[in-house]
């Protein structure tokens, strides 16, 4: 007779705890040792560690953890707005809010969710946030961590009352490099970019990779599916794939149905 075969229970791979501010977080790990916090304070990824238990997102030493402060570091939401374009402050408001558990989430194909341990997350406006943008929503995330260690981030957005209205979204990630000088970007050449150092003046990529001499920041348009940051230093490749809007920046990437799969392997 055969042995029975030992199955991975998905939802105690799911720890709750508290930061040092007292704020709710959620880790998510894997069987090969992964492992993924979020914490309820921007419905922020702060932590995504492979199966070594390296850290591959990085975090400010001088990171504030505690509201009305934004965590500078790991995977900021910037909803409804991104950067400075519009009448809100930098970055909209969602990364400074505390979410909430999404105990009843819409529902999500079944293979967003088949052998992966994962969370969903929500942010419904509070009066404070009515007055300064009178739009009706629900921002719904799910945070997933695959047995493979690639982290997921699906991103809807909900219109409560049915009036139309406009918003820009981003995932404004930090990734943890060696020296920049060693790092370089795949999957941008030939596009047009807008020049936030150049007062938003759209020119084209020129090189067959972007590599960072100086400071950079770029919205790169109708960016491909997939593009690479490979640091040569660590020897390490992030593959960022994406669904949704079609632009992507030097650290952010903007999507609306918003599935990004980050996965890190070694070269």
């Amino acid at each position: 007779m055969g042995h029975p075969a030992a199955v991975w229970d998905c939802k105690a791979a799911i720890e709750f705890t508290k930061d040092w501010n007292g704020i709710d977080q959620v880790i998510l790990r894997n069987p090969q040792g992964a492992s993924v916090r979020v914490s309820l304070h921007g419905g922020q990824v702060t932590s995504w560690r492979n199966d070594q238990g390296e850290e591959l997102l990085f975090t400010s030493s001088k990171a504030i953890f505690k509201p009305p402060k934004a965590i500078r570091g790991g995977i900021p939401i910037c909803f409804p707005q991104f950067g400075n374009c519009g009448s809100l402050e930098q970055h909209g408001f969602a990364r400074n809010k505390i979410w909430q558990i999404d105990e009843d989430p819409p529902p999500l194909p079944p293979n967003d969710s088949h052998g992966k341990s994962f969370i969903d997350f929500i942010l419904k406006p509070s009066e404070e946030d009515l007055k300064c943008w009178p739009h009706s929503f629900e921002l719904h995330l799910r945070v997933s961590l695959s047995t493979d260690g690639d982290l997921i981030l699906i991103s809807r957005v909900r219109n409560i009352n049915g009036k139309p209205f406009s918003f820009s979204f981003a995932y404004h990630t930090y990734f943890a490099v060696s020296d920049i000088s060693e790092v370089r970007i795949e999957g941008l050449e030939t596009l047009d970019y807008l020049d936030n150092l150049s007062q938003r003046e759209r020119c084209t990529e020129q090189g067959d990779a972007l590599t960072f001499e100086s400071e950079v920041d770029r919205v790169y348009l109708s960016s491909p599916k997939a593009i690479a940051v490979l640091d040569h230093e660590k020897k390490r490749t992030y593959v960022i794939r994406k669904e949704g809007l079609p632009d992507v920046g030097k650290i952010t990437l903007i999507h609306l149905r918003l599935i990004t799969y980050l996965t890190q392997y070694f070269v």
